[in-house]
């Protein structure tokens, strides 16, 4: 767990995040002509849902790279190679390719990238370790097992993982951030050098070589073309409501030495005053209960946690809202039909933009919700920016769903709403 960074004033944490993002004064935050957007021409609609948003955004024409993939959510990693990251190289090659800084995904492009395949010699010793690892499982439960049985079984089971290549998997997201770099290791993550809760770290990776990625994506059409349409509304008319941070226990003071969980909960105590300053509303709800089932809370901004993929409606989600929740599997798919993950789930019900992991990521990997939010309504930087500038990893397991220009001009409900939000729902048992 990377160690907290205690909170900046707005100021310096803008003035930092302009250094990190190569842009000398706020004004020069990331625009159309930066956007690279990549549809997927074997996908229906793609295509011409990337048109509408670059027509809205007055992204220029030969902005739109219309890949050749699969529309499944998963590809594989020598798919993902040819078909994907090769094609978005070569495009942002030269003198055309330059001023590009972010690319932005579009409904139909692949979600989850697999590891590599495992060689021949891998998969025979693969086939030699399993049966070493049932032999020794058989010993283990065995009456009086042997200690070093024990050993030699964990250590059976670390190089079958490692063989399996499972720690390889990342979203395509997160790959393609460092599609400009020459090369980095796939096993586990990469540390971002962009990510503000750090400093004075070397990094295997230049700053000039991670991109800003997002995805303009969901369970059909009709929800990306709403998110397209409702983050240039609010950027017009305001974002109105409150900030609605479910913690799970009293703010415990001073957080230095906090990690894991701990540092979290935490953090989100930490957004609710800073939001709080902003003159936002904001409702902290902070025992293990959730806020309630009845979708009548007028949510502007939302982070909490623990509810794996069990998502619960609460909230009557305001035009242009943005909300994340912290477990380990609300990515894992957008279009599944029954689906209870919280990403797909919070998009169907109405907000802009929202983020979470293609498969377990560890908590740690998610954006500290005090430095997110607070770069979020800062109203200079957009949410790829504060996105990216949140994010603690790169080629792992997280993605962020929403139009990367989104700039939510924050306007709050003159009043908080009732402190009293009804009966709770029960957090469940991990």
């Amino acid at each position: 767990m990377l160690p907290p960074r205690p909170l900046l004033p707005r100021i310096a944490i803008l003035f930092v995040a302009c250094c990190l993002l190569g842009s000398p004064a706020p004004a020069e935050a990331l625009e159309p002509r930066d956007v690279l957007v990549v549809a997927n021409g074997n996908a229906r609609g793609s295509v011409e849902l990337a048109s509408y948003y670059m027509k809205l955004r007055a992204i220029p024409n030969e902005n739109l790279l219309a890949l050749r993939v699969t529309d499944a959510e998963t590809c594989s990693r020598p798919e993902y190679d040819e078909r994907i990251a090769e094609p978005i190289r070569r495009r942002l090659q030269g003198k055309a390719g330059q001023g590009i800084r972010a690319v932005a995904l579009v409904y139909g492009v692949p979600l989850r990238v697999l590891g590599p395949d495992p060689t021949p010699e891998d998969r025979a010793t693969l086939a030699l370790l399993e049966r070493e690892e049932r032999d020794l499982s058989e010993q283990d439960s065995a009456p009086g097992a042997a200690g070093d049985d024990r050993e030699r079984l964990a250590a059976a089971r670390s190089r079958i993982e490692r063989l399996r290549k499972r720690d390889q998997e990342a979203s395509v997201d997160s790959e393609l951030a460092l599609v400009r770099s020459p090369g980095y290791e796939l096993d586990g993550w990469v540390r971002n050098p962009l990510f503000l809760g750090v400093r004075d770290q070397k990094f295997p990776l230049r700053r000039d070589e991670v991109l800003l990625v997002s995805r303009l994506d969901g369970p059909s059409e009709a929800v990306v073309r709403r998110i397209i349409d409702d983050a240039l509304a609010a950027e017009q008319t305001g974002l109105t409501g409150a900030a609605y941070l479910d913690a799970r226990w009293a703010d415990p003071g001073d957080g230095k030495t906090l990690s894991g969980y701990a540092f979290y909960d935490k953090s989100l105590h930490e957004a609710a005053a800073t939001l709080r300053t902003e003159g936002i509303p904001v409702v902290l709800e902070e025992t293990e209960a959730l806020f309630p089932e009845g979708g009548h809370l007028p949510a502007a901004l939302y982070c909490g946690w623990y509810s794996l993929t069990r998502y619960v409606g609460a909230f009557a989600w305001q035009k242009g809202s943005v909300g994340y929740h912290i477990a380990s599997g609300e990515c894992a798919t957008l279009r599944r039909k029954g689906n209870t993950e919280w990403c797909q789930r919070m998009l169907e019900e109405g907000v802009a933009a929202t983020l979470g992991p293609v498969s377990e990521p560890y908590v740690q990997a998610f954006p500290p919700p005090h430095l997110f939010l607070e770069l979020l309504t800062g109203g200079h930087l957009t949410l790829a920016e504060s996105y990216l500038l949140s994010l603690p990893y790169l080629s792992w397991k997280m993605v962020l769903v929403g139009d990367p220009l989104y700039r939510p001009l924050i306007r709050p409900s003159p009043a908080l709403p009732p402190a009293d939000v009804g009966e709770p729902t029960r957090r469940p048992s991990r």
